[in-house]
C-alpha cells in the first residue's frame, strides 16, 4: 500500500512518513499544496490512500480535495487540521474526504484509521486472488496454498499481492519499487531483494505451488 502525505511541517510529515514505513508501508511526502495535488492529479492510480492537512501553503487542503472528487479521483482521504470545531469536520466530509484527524494526535490513532480505510477499501474489490493453488484475500490480508495458511509479514503480502495481479508477467526491479517503495528508494539497495526472497522461501516450503522466478537482469515473475 502507498500513502502520499500532503502536511507543511516539514517535521510532522517526516515523522509520519518513517512511522508509516516501519509498518510497511510506502509512503511519499509533499510540503505545498499546490505541487501535492499535481502529484494527486498526474499520479493518483500510484496511491492507495492521501494524508492531506488542512492549511497548506499554494493551496489549503479543503480546495484539493474538492478538485480531487470533482476529477472523480476517489482515492480516500484523511485530513489532517487543528481545527476541530464541528463545522470544520462537516465541511471536510461533505466535500469528499473520507476521515478526519484533530492535531495534535497519536501516532496509533493514525494508524488505526488508515487500517480502517485500507481495509474498507479492499473490502470494495473482488476478495481473491487466485493462481494455481495459491489464494490471496485481499479483505482479511490472508494467503491459503490449498488449505494451508502461509503467514506473511505487510511488505510480502503486498508483494505478492502485486504479483499474483499480474500472474506469469515478468515486473521488472523498477515496476516492483514504483508500486510498494517511495520515490526516495535506492534502486541498488537490497532491501527488495531480501523481502522476495523471503516471500520465495515461504512459497516453497509448500509443494505444488506457484513458483517466484528470477529473471536475470530483468525482474521477477509468479508463475503457477
Amino acid at each position: 500500500m502507498r500513502i502520499l502525505i500532503i502536511e507543511d511541517n516539514q517535521k510532522l510529515a517526516d515523522s509520519i512518513s518513517r512511522g508509516l514505513q516501519q509498518e510497511g508501508y510506502a509512503t511519499d511526502y509533499i510540503t505545498n499544496g499546490l505541487d501535492g495535488e499535481k502529484r494527486m492529479i498526474m499520479s493518483h492510480s500510484d496511491y492507495d490512500l492521501l494524508i492531506l492537512d488542512l492549511m497548506l501553503p499554494g493551496k489549503s487542503g479543503l480546495d484539493i480535495c474538492a478538485t480531487l472528487r470533482k476529477k472523480e479521483i476517489m482515492t480516500p482521504i484523511i485530513m489532517l487540521t487543528a481545527k476541530d470545531t464541528i463545522d470544520d469536520k462537516v465541511t471536510g466530509l461533505d466535500i469528499g474526504a473520507d476521515d478526519y484527524l484533530v492535531k495534535p494526535f497519536s501516532f496509533e490513532e493514525l494508524l488505526s484509521r488508515v487500517r480502517a480505510l485500507s481495509r474498507r477499501q479492499r473490502s470494495t474489490l473482488l476478495p481473491n486472488l487466485q493462481v494455481g493453488n495459491l489464494t490471496l484475500n485481499k479483505s482479511t490480508q490472508e494467503v491459503y496454498l490449498k488449505n494451508k495458511k502461509i503467514d506473511l509479514t505487510l511488505k510480502e503480502f503486498c508483494l505478492l499481492e502485486f504479483f499474483m495481479s499480474h500472474p506469469s508477467e515478468v515486473l521488472t526491479r523498477q515496476k516492483i519499487i514504483d508500486h510498494l517503495w517511495d520515490f526516495n528508494f535506492n534502486p541498488f539497495s537490497r532491501v527488495m531483494d531480501v523481502h522476495i526472497n523471503n516471500l520465495r522461501n515461504k512459497l516453497s516450503k509448500h509443494r505444488h505451488g506457484p513458483i517466484l522466478e528470477t529473471i536475470r537482469g530483468v525482474g521477477y515473475r509468479l508463475k503457477a
